[in-house]
């Protein structure tokens, strides 16, 4: 898939693309073939791609992906080619646009009903094929996966949205349906936590942020959260703080521990959503369900957002309510993004914000 051109002397076309050919191994930039522009799809030159954790769960083999394998979820860019299947008008070379990291097939009952980011036929740039850290990438059926950026929104903000900040756009507002004046506890702020912090902050919840790292809960302060907390004993805190406990807790991480807190957090007929994925060791973990039960819990996953969902969010970007830009702790190079990667075996690393690699 992503084999380079060994021979010099027959130059073929290519890009530069992050690669690593087994799972821990050392990830480098080569040149490889440049991607296919599918009939209903487009190819898009990569402005900008943010550095997951989701992305470190796959090279680290907790979500086996193809090999060799490029990396990246979470991007933005100019379109380069449009594909002739694609609905005329509906975009041209040189749009600026990002798309959800679950790509819908376009065609079945839940792409028609809006639910893309559960198409049971979806693909997944930096999954299920080759990614966005590298100069291109593809996104499969257009219509129903590209969105086109206002203006206003930059694009290395906007690489922040396709993943981390749309994940906790749509857990907070089409799932948990966070209401002003409730307590919502954010569970690990991280690059998910911290943005559901802003997110929770502009929809007029009061946020209380838990984490380890002092210095993620001094961003979460200053990015909305009216409290933060250290994470043994958040949950008792978290009670004696409200009265009740929080209306809404949402475990931005994905650990065993943090699943825990989150529902312990949570008052009567409170609200759980498990945004953080649960993988490897911590894919079976325990839940309080005496408590589920007894205090009539609601338990919900959130997996991303789908590309209709979009206008809302970029709304309240463009009209500045929210600002992922606060977001970006580092703007980074293609050349440094393996190393970047391979840095997230400490998971402190990214609570200084999102890493951002920069193609332009």
């Amino acid at each position: 898939m992503v084999n380079t051109y060994p021979d010099p002397a027959h130059p073929t076309p290519t890009v530069r693309a992050v690669v690593y050919d087994a799972v821990g191994a050392v990830p480098e930039v080569r040149r490889v073939p440049p991607p296919v522009c599918p009939p209903d799809g487009v190819v898009v030159d990569v402005a900008a791609t943010g550095v997951c954790r989701s992305d470190w769960h796959a090279w680290r083999g907790h979500d086996p992906v193809p090999l060799p394998h490029t990396p990246g979820h979470e991007w933005a860019g100019v379109v380069a080619e449009v594909g002739p299947d694609v609905p005329h008008g509906a975009f041209a070379v040189g749009d600026r646009v990002t798309a959800p990291f679950v790509l819908g097939c376009g065609r079945c009952a839940w792409c028609h009903a809006g639910a893309a980011q559960v198409c049971p036929d979806q693909q997944q740039p930096g999954f299920t094929y080759a990614g966005s850290f590298a100069e291109q990438v593809v996104v499969h059926a257009a219509a129903t996966n590209l969105v086109r950026l206002p203006d206003a929104v930059d694009l290395v903000a906007a690489a922040a949205l396709g993943c981390r900040f749309a994940t906790a756009f749509r857990a907070l507002t089409g799932v948990a349906d966070v209401q002003p004046d409730e307590w919502v506890a954010v569970v690990g702020c991280g690059g998910v936590g911290l943005s559901a912090v802003m997110i929770a902050h502009a929809l007029g919840a009061r946020v209380v942020a838990v984490d380890v790292s002092e210095a993620a809960r001094e961003r979460a302060l200053e990015l909305g959260a009216a409290v933060a907390l250290p994470a043994e004993g958040a949950a008792a805190a978290i009670h004696e703080l409200t009265g009740e406990g929080a209306h809404v807790g949402l475990d931005a991480l994905g650990s065993a521990a943090t699943l825990d807190a989150s529902v312990r957090s949570l008052r009567r007929h409170g609200r759980h959503v498990q945004v953080g994925l649960l993988l490897g060791d911590h894919a079976g973990s325990p839940v309080p369900w005496d408590l589920v039960v007894g205090r009539e819990l609601r338990m919900s996953g959130s997996h991303g957002m789908a590309a209709v969902d979009y206008p809302a969010m970029l709304a309240m970007v463009a009209d500045g309510r929210l600002d992922p830009a606060r977001l970006v702790g580092r703007v980074i190079t293609l050349d440094e993004a393996g190393a970047a990667l391979a840095a997230m075996d400490d998971p402190s690393s990214s609570r200084g914000g999102m890493t951002v690699v920069s193609l332009g």
